[in-house]
């Protein structure tokens, strides 16, 4: 007999459905364009030179702020280390002068054993608990001789003091493995971010370093040009104060010479600072061309803060370690009436610091890769300047 089913259409199954030629075919067109679809933002993924440039320089103020963190974490564990040794000292001496006041209460007690006396019984204090249940349980004092009241009383001192020592020093070294745990983790904060930065850099092709190369150097030409105006600005605002001052000396001499008797005059500038600052900026010229280590003080290589430190050191002027402390070491002034020697600090979290030299430039230690040099303050933009401090 034959069949009467139908013949299956020609075709494939698709999830459990059967689909003709066509459809299939349609079907085939639809994955390939979903595949270039798919394929397309991989190549999108990469990020443009821009946000690479960016990303970078966010990188390294992100490390900045870590190695301030750093020298903050460092300065801190190394005073508690001096705290906690200075203690440890102190305890050991303590404990010396205990066991000497414990060993005098001994030799009554062996005297006392000696001759049978019963009174004052040393023995029963020194195996008491604490020499304050010995006192509240009898009435030992009262039966002591001049000599033994007198060392039991330093005993009692001896030992009161030493606890607290004791408790000050496990206190100490509990504060010092803080400060070591910050300053580890600092340290490595600082590593990865300089690491991430390294690896982004490396990715980019010769031609991207090249153009890279060519919008820092744009970046310079624009910061160089804002120094000019900057020191055009300055230069007028001294000659007006200059002629100002001529003004009120010739008008001081009139009235003397009119007879009245007195005569006035305009205060000397303050020779001082500038003294000071021609010392801290004698000291950072000659270091130009060391290179920037984040956490290092000199005398071969600097971090920003650790420049300042020591140029201002070299003037006679101590510095705290890190740019939050700096910027709190003296006296704020704008901008326009920036003088040689003034610290400029960068961003708003404080994470940079360069030495003013006059005419909108100054020396610094930029970031890890670079050296001391002389650059304008408008390297990172304007926008980029936070403040300006007088520290002597």
């Amino acid at each position: 007999m034959a069949s009467h089913r139908k013949s299956r259409p020609t075709g494939t199954r698709v999830a459990g459905i059967r689909t003709p030629a066509l459809a299939t075919a349609a079907l085939t067109s639809v994955a390939l364009l979903s595949q270039s679809a798919n394929a397309a933002p991989e190549a999108d993924d990469k990020p443009s030179l821009e946000e690479v440039e960016k990303k970078v320089d966010d990188l390294y103020r992100q490390a900045g702020s870590a190695t301030e963190k750093y020298n903050a974490a460092k300065e801190k564990t190394a005073k508690q280390r001096k705290r906690a040794d200075a203690l440890i000292d102190d305890v050991a001496k303590r404990t010396q002068k205990l066991n000497e006041a414990r060993e005098e209460l001994g030799s009554f007690a062996s005297a006392q054993y000696r001759t049978g006396a019963a009174a004052p019984d040393t023995a029963t204090f020194l195996l008491a608990d604490t020499p304050q249940d010995y006192f509240d349980q009898t009435q030992l004092m009262d039966r002591m001789t001049g000599r033994q009241k007198v060392a039991v009383d330093d005993y009692v001192t001896q030992q009161s003091e030493t606890m607290k020592k004791r408790q000050e020093a496990t206190e100490s070294l509990e504060t010092l493995t803080e400060s070591q745990g910050d300053l580890k983790t600092a340290k490595a904060t600082v590593q990865r971010k300089l690491a991430d930065a390294r690896e982004l850099m490396s990715k980019l092709t010769a031609e991207e370093k090249a153009r890279l190369a060519a919008i820092e150097k744009e970046k310079q030409e624009e910061a160089a040009r804002k120094a000019d105006e900057l020191a055009r600005q300055q230069a007028a605002q001294q000659q007006a104060r200059e002629e100002a001052a001529q003004q009120q000396d010739s008008g001081s001499s009139s009235s003397g010479s009119a007879g009245s008797g007195s005569s006035t005059s305009t205060a000397p500038a303050d020779s001082s600072y500038a003294t000071k600052a021609d010392k801290a900026l004698a000291f950072a010229r000659a270091q130009i061309g060391k290179p920037y280590v984040w956490g290092a003080v000199g005398p071969g290589s600097y971090d920003c803060s650790g420049l300042t430190q020591a140029a201002w050191k070299a003037a006679g002027v101590t510095l705290p370690r890190t740019t939050y402390d700096q910027v709190n070491a003296g006296t704020t002034v704008p901008l326009s009436q920036a003088q040689p020697g003034d610290l400029v600090f960068f961003y708003d979290d404080l994470t940079h610091v360069g030495i003013y030299i006059g005419n909108g430039m100054m020396i610094h230690a930029p970031k890890p890769g670079t050296y001391v040099r002389e650059e304008s303050i408008y390297y990172d933009g304007e926008s980029s300047i936070h403040s300006v401090v007088r520290p002597a």
